[in-house]
């Protein structure tokens, strides 16, 4: 199978490279706008080929910059991949405007760039400059060891990215490797996820990742984007897409963090599937959501799936319908079940316990039962603090307990 790594690397570069640089991702912002502004027909059609958008937009851009041809086309296609999600969302019935890039970077494939072990030569307005690799101690295990300096994983491309408050170039160096696809688990044990505000995530073994780092560095975000909104000036608007940028990077490390871990989890109980809600229209289910909590969803997702491939464990989404209303003890739904945000108690057999600890567990028995009619009845169970469910009911498998861990009693 085709595993694909993502590694941030910080260049070092002359004053006048520098300059180079800056002058590149100018043109290169203006080139991608410019095609988004040419995308619109004249009976409102929005255009998303890239071989269109090409023709219509490829002369007028060479004419006015002094864009490398690669880099012209590598604009051409961020703005129509950008285009394809706009109206992606339209035919969802969603609001959306037309996309503007106004941050800071620039897409090198290896025909714009050269790629090294130590420094990269990069295409520019003006010719070609070399940018050197400002690499961590050699002795450390890191991503630049196990995925830039292997000579398993082969380098596709990389982003260039500026960062106004230090003053700094990365590159988000992009690698793909051949590896040996694991043999699927075929135990039939389901992991289920449930995604929220307050909790990001609790898992049907009863381990809960809080999102009160998620939510406490967001409104702190929102609160200095707020301040140089009301500057007003250029040096504040440049000031905001820095924040934003940082902002997604502090996020980014929690997400890994907590796919990380609760692949571990999955792995840990022997699973072979992970079950997650659909996350269609998330946002608009989950009371208190915003924009900010629908993709930091998205983004575990996908972390969490490609992670857990490498193990041979499958992850899937489900329909969320009641799963929230549901008892996940005796299947009686009703929507005054949970009495409150955090608490779910059964207005038929009184069980008690955290209402996204509940919502999770009926996540994994939804998949249990996609499974089981897919499969013919095949033996799937799902993995619990006490026990594996399973069709018939809870089996004597206790776990062991660990911090984290919820009680099937709750407030334990």
């Amino acid at each position: 199978m085709e595993a694909r790594r993502t590694v941030q690397v910080k260049l070092s570069v002359s004053e006048s490279d520098a300059d180079l640089l800056h002058e590149t991702i100018q043109q290169f912002r203006w080139a991608a706008n410019y095609v988004v502004l040419n995308a619109r027909n004249d009976d409102g059609y929005v255009e998303t080929s890239k071989g269109k958008l090409n023709s219509r937009t490829y002369d007028d851009v060479r004419s006015e910059t002094n864009l490398h041809a690669n880099l012209v086309q590598a604009a051409r296609s961020r703005a129509a991949d950008a285009l394809k999600s706009v109206v992606a969302k339209w035919k969802r019935g969603k609001n959306a405007s037309l996309p503007y890039f106004s941050s800071p970077f620039l897409e090198y494939d290896k025909r714009s760039a050269t790629f090294h072990d130590d420094h990269a030569s990069l295409s520019t307005v003006d010719g070609r400059i070399t940018a050197e690799y400002v690499l961590p101690d050699d002795e450390r295990e890191t991503p630049h060891s196990e995925y830039l300096f292997s000579d398993d994983y082969e380098t596709t491309g990389a982003t260039l990215h500026y960062r106004e408050t230090t003053d700094e170039f990365y590159f988000h160096v992009r690698t793909k490797a051949d590896v040996d696809a694991p043999e699927p688990r075929e135990n039939g044990t389901v992991l289920g996820v449930d995604l929220g505000v307050e909790n990001i995530a609790v898992t049907s073994t009863g381990v809960f990742w809080s999102a009160a780092e998620l939510n406490h560095w967001h409104r702190e975000y929102e609160k200095r984007r707020t301040s140089l909104q009301q500057c007003g000036s250029r040096s504040a608007h440049e000031n905001m897409q820095a924040v934003g940028l940082k902002e997604t990077g502090r996020f980014d490390q929690l997400l890994h963090r907590v796919s990380n871990e609760l692949v571990e989890e999955a792995d840990a109980h022997g699973c072979s599937h992970i079950a997650f809600e659909n996350l269609t229209d998330i946002r608009n289910r989950i009371p208190g959501a915003k924009r900010l909590h629908a993709w930091a969803f998205g983004r575990l997702y996908d972390y969490t799936a490609y992670k857990a491939e490498e193990r041979g464990i499958s992850v899937q989404q489900v329909n969320p319908a009641n799963t929230s209303r549901r008892c996940s003890s005796c299947g009686f739904t009703h929507e005054d079940n949970r009495s409150s945000q955090d608490t779910f108690e059964c207005l038929k057999c009184g069980y008690l316990n955290h209402a996204d600890y509940n919502a999770a567990k009926n996540i994994g028995y939804r998949l249990l039962g996609k499974q089981t009619a897919g499969e013919g009845g095949a033996p799937i169970g799902v993995r619990l603090n006490t026990g594996m469910m399973n069709a018939n009911g809870v089996t004597a498998v206790p776990t062991l307990g660990r911090a984290g861990v919820h009680g099937e009693c709750y407030g334990l």
